[in-house]
């Protein structure tokens, strides 16, 4: 099989995101501009740990599912950062989600088919998995960025309670450009990417609206 060239991933999730790039969204609009009610970040948060609790066990099952070669490294090396660089990303996680006092709660119904979506893909094929991981990776770096600033400006959080997006800031730049490196390793169909990278990049935002939707009537006018 020839590899995708990398180029062409590029352009094919320029045009998958051009209408679905999450920081264009209404939520994190409102995030950015300090307009989010305290309980909406908690809620945000008890939503996404869901999301954050599947992500590893996402990339454990791509890896196994693969090869020894340079896809299968670099979905490890991913994996690795997500259980342990700079600390396990689910504490960083959980530190966060403490300080907007997030309560331990069920996945709504669009997190759960958020979740269910990517074990699904992972279930499916490595290709399918790592197009969908792709689709919020390489969106990855600037949202957290984002969501950090947004933090320490308007919602009163400290260096430590943001500390998780300020790391994903960081690593995320690494992840998006794995995820793409190991696809172009192991696909030259554009089809494989094109379906399940749709299919992520509408679940997570339906996942936003989900939020905006629960958001007061106040806040989201």
């Amino acid at each position: 099989m020839t590899a995708m060239l990398r180029t062409e991933l590029d352009a094919l999730y320029d045009d998958i995101l051009e209408s679905r790039r999450l920081l264009a969204h209404p939520f994190y609009r409102r995030w950015e501009a300090g307009t989010l009610e305290p309980g909406e970040l908690a809620s945000y948060a008890g939503q996404y740990r869901h999301f954050e609790a599947a992500l590893p066990l996402v990339l454990e099952s791509i890896a196994g599912d693969l090869p020894d070669g340079p896809a299968r490294r670099l979905v490890e090396a991913n994996l690795e950062d997500e259980r342990g660089v700079p600390a396990p990303h689910l504490e960083l996680f959980d530190a966060f989600a403490a300080a907007v006092g997030a309560p331990a709660t069920a996945a709504t119904p669009a997190t759960a088919a958020l979740v269910e979506l990517y074990l699904s893909l992972a279930g499916r094929s490595p290709v399918a998995a790592l197009s969908a991981v792709a689709a919020y990776e390489v969106q990855a770096p600037s949202i957290a960025a984002s969501k950090a600033a947004g933090l320490l400006a308007w919602y009163g959080l400290d260096a430590d309670g943001a500390r998780f997006w300020d790391v994903h800031a960081g690593v995320d730049e690494a992840h998006g450009q794995w995820m793409l490196d190991a696809l172009a390793a192991l696909s030259d169909d554009a089809g494989e990417v094109t379906g399940p990278a749709t299919a992520a990049a509408d679940a997570w935002w339906a996942f936003l609206d989900e939020r905006e939707a629960a958001a007061p009537v106040s806040a989201a006018c």
